[in-house]
């Protein structure tokens, strides 16, 4: 398991997060949501072991995961990160083939090649390898750093994957492809943690929701139990409520001026 155990954290002199877990559990999509500032991406980051935590821990198996090396870090668990454009015209399948850098002192080509190929399919890819990603949209690029992420991990088990707003900048159709592998993935073994502002996206993916608000964890469980309209509407300062389910079972809501005649009180 990928953990953070009542993490604190601070930046520029700030709290950032306080007493806060989480846990990315292998077979499972947790979804981590929050408004702007709720301390998601820094979570995120904790967990990929980007910056030790000030307080509590975080840990990979039960150990730190500072005491990881680099390339064994590497090798469990992939992280795609917000932006991250690449400035020089590298191949959309040379990318997606950067993923599979931690692996090669195994050195095994077929496999590699297997799982640049089947990370190109599954993100919609395969028209597009030849071309240079600096030529790409920016749904096109958010889709090669999700493919290069799934080549990654590939065939790791247990492995995690950690998306950082991965539907930003995606077309519907898009949103619920990455976000259907996202799910595949973990039903496959991989434990996924997606940062996600699309309450009803977190609602038909997740198997757990995890809602953070100023640095803290204010509630975690199915999405059911956690995307309530009064607690959501109390959170996001915007009015919220109930109108249907998903074919997963998870609600579907609707926000602002659509909701505002059933507010919450």
């Amino acid at each position: 398991m990928l953990a953070l155990l009542g993490v604190g954290f601070r930046a520029g002199g700030q709290t950032i997060l306080h007493g806060v877990d989480i846990a990315v559990t292998p077979g499972r999509l947790t979804a981590l949501i929050g408004p702007n500032g709720a301390g998601k991406s820094t979570a995120l980051a904790l967990l990929a072991g980007d910056h030790p935590p000030l307080h509590g821990a975080a840990e990979l198996d039960g150990k730190p995961i500072a005491r990881y090396p680099a390339l064994d870090l590497a090798r469990r668990r992939a992280v795609m990160r917000q932006g991250g454009g690449i400035a020089f015209s590298f191949t959309v399948a040379d990318v997606v083939a950067m993923g599979r850098a931690p692996h090669a002192a195994a050195g095994d080509p077929a496999a590699d090649g297997a799982a640049i190929a089947a990370a190109l399919a599954a993100a919609d890819l395969c028209h597009l390898a030849g071309r240079p990603v600096n030529q790409l949209s920016g749904g096109e690029s958010q889709r090669v750093r999700f493919a290069r992420a799934l080549a990654q991990v590939a065939g790791m088990r247990p492995g995690y994957l950690l998306l950082d707003e991965p539907t930003a900048s995606l077309d519907l159709r898009h949103q619920h492809g990455l976000l259907g592998l996202a799910r595949q993935a973990a039903r496959g073994g991989l434990g996924v943690l997606a940062v996600l502002h699309d309450l009803n996206l977190a609602a038909a993916y997740a198997d757990e929701v995890v809602l953070l608000h100023r640095g803290a964890r204010v509630a975690g469980g199915p999405p059911a139990e956690v995307l309530q309209p009064k607690l959501l509407t109390e959170v996001f300062e915007v009015p919220l409520r109930l109108v249907g389910e998903a074919s997963t079972g998870g609600p579907v809501l609707a926000a602002g001026k659509w909701a505002a005649p059933m507010l919450v009180s």
